[in-house]
């Protein structure tokens, strides 16, 4: 745990702008794995989550942690379909819904999600489900119920079970903060992807679920929109959970590679605010440049960009703008935790 670096992150967000990151609270690998075996916690990785928790509320921050990863990396889901003794990949790993299929796969999702909402934060004392701190939860990173047939690509009738199911159980334990189901927006409807099993309507329509997501990449080549198109793909998805949904929506991820960035970021957010998105967080704030194609560092010309769009977005939600960067807190000593009432609902800072 490098609490001086945690805190010098946290510090440079909050300096240009952001008051909510999602952050993975997942890992089932050795090396900070929050579980690396089916039932075992790792009391080390929780620490420092701690600590993050406490730094971030610290630095005038929000969080959104995710459950759970689709995709291979940090071990996802494959390595709880392993633990029951099941392949994982695509698309065998969309067993992972199908409780006919792997009725353990529930039961350890579960069981993680309930240590992690009933765990006591060391620092504070506070439950993860009554920190203030905690804008909100995503039941996983990027779900997708792909290429089982035809009709479960288009309805996702599998996934969306699985929504309400796990949703509820959130819930349960914790009725006092948001949740969201972490979907990507793909869709033949929206000229984003395809139909992979993860309708962006149907899922999101979950009466546990409180506000929709997307994550456009509008340069990958699969995609290969223009700003114009990226621009209409937007304006659709803000139009259908406001309107067919009935909730607000997250552009939960986003970035663009090898174009103008500043210039592509000013003109997605100008359709965004005009159709009246209402949160966003790009893809991804590094503390060091490990990631040439995605990392967001320091001093990079978008981050100009994000500022307007933050203090345009926080008075149109009635709250002060940017400020100066807070002086970190002494790695030696955490935080002083501010006053806590899990009585009050979270608000949206977006």
């Amino acid at each position: 745990m490098d609490k001086a670096r945690i805190d010098a992150h946290f510090a440079r967000m909050a300096a240009d702008g952001v008051d909510v990151a999602r952050v993975w609270m997942f890992s089932h690998e050795s090396w900070h794995g929050f579980e690396e075996r089916e039932g075992e916690f790792n009391e080390q990785q929780y620490a420092a989550f701690d600590y993050i928790i406490e730094s971030a509320k610290a630095h005038g921050l929000r969080l959104i942690p995710v459950f759970e990863n689709y995709w291979e990396a940090y071990g996802g889901i494959d390595t709880r379909l392993r633990w029951e003794g099941l392949s994982g990949g695509h698309p065998a790993r969309a067993a992972f819904f199908d409780k006919n299929r792997c009725p353990g796969c529930f039961t350890s999702y579960k069981n993680s999600v309930s240590y992690a909402l009933n765990r006591t934060n060391h620092y504070s004392g506070v439950k993860y489900k009554d920190e203030p701190a905690i804008l909100a939860w995503e039941l996983m990173n990027e779900p997708r119920y792909e290429g089982q047939s035809a009709a479960e690509n288009v309805d996702g009738t599998t996934l969306r079970a699985w929504v309400d199911e796990m949703g509820a159980f959130v819930k349960s334990i914790d009725p006092n903060h948001l949740l969201g189901a972490g979907i990507e927006g793909h869709g033949t409807k929206y000229g984003f992807g395809g139909d992979s099993g993860n309708p962006f309507v149907h899922i999101q329509k979950s009466p546990y679920i409180d506000f929709t997501s997307a994550h456009p990449y509008p340069t990958e080549h699969w995609a290969d929109l223009s700003i114009e198109e990226t621009k209409d793909l937007v304006r659709a998805w803000i139009r259908d959970s406001h309107e067919a949904v009935g909730k607000p929506f997250f552009m939960g991820e986003f970035n663009v590679h090898n174009v103008d960035r500043a210039l592509w970021w000013r003109e997605i957010y100008s359709a965004f605010e005009e159709a009246g998105g209402d949160g966003s967080a790009f893809w991804w704030y590094q503390d060091r440049n490990i990631d040439g194609k995605f990392g967001v560092s320091e001093g990079a010309p978008e981050l100009a960009v994000f500022r307007a769009r933050s203090d345009r977005m926080a008075e149109k939600s009635g709250l002060p703008g940017t400020t100066p960067s807070p002086t970190p807190t002494d790695p030696t000593t955490p935080p002083t935790p501010g006053p806590t009432d899990p009585t009050t609902p979270p608000r949206l800072p977006w």
